[in-house]
């Protein structure tokens, strides 16, 4: 089982303080500096109604429809979550129409040629940051979790077990 962030909209305020960490996690060195309306591109989104705010964010699906929707390889399983391989993707959105949660976007980028090209960005976990997923640890209610999967699958084993033996 793939580790998952998971929102409380019970506890989620509707601040985006959980966007803007994401946007600083995956920005540079110089993130801070050079954040602006322009280049503002969270891996999350937060969704506001009349009654509730919550984050929108990959879940890091087993058999991810993404991966399977992606003719390029350019969406992969890696470690205990679902990842893009930016440089292989060709921006067709394939991705972006197969996941049943809207938790893929695009994000267009200058390129060579004075060209601009376009890739699909998701929640990575931030996977290149020791210390887990930004949105996690900036959330100043708490609505959001990381969840381990291996731990999670362990319980519900557990639970399994438990109700088949009537201890439950």
């Amino acid at each position: 089982m793939n580790d998952f962030v998971v929102a409380d909209p019970k506890r989620c305020i509707g601040c985006r303080t959980c966007e803007v960490a994401c946007v600083l996690a995956h920005g540079g060195e110089n993130a801070l500096e050079n954040l602006n309306a322009a280049s503002f591109y969270p891996r999350l989104q937060v969704i506001k109604t009349a009654k509730v705010s919550m984050p929108v964010q990959c879940r890091q699906c087993e058999d991810a429809p993404c991966a399977r929707a992606c003719t390029v390889d350019a969406i992969r399983q890696s470690g205990s979550s679902v990842q893009v391989v930016a440089g292989k993707c060709v921006g067709c959105k394939a991705c972006l129409v197969a996941c049943p949660y809207g938790a893929i976007d695009l994000i267009a980028a200058d390129a060579a040629g004075g060209k601009t090209e376009v890739a699909a960005y998701k929640c990575d976990l931030c996977v290149n940051h020791a210390s887990g997923p930004a949105c996690v640890r900036v959330c100043p209610t708490k609505a959001l979790q990381k969840v381990e999967g291996s731990l999670l699958a362990g319980r519900l084993r557990n639970k399994r077990l438990r109700a088949a033996l009537g201890s439950e």
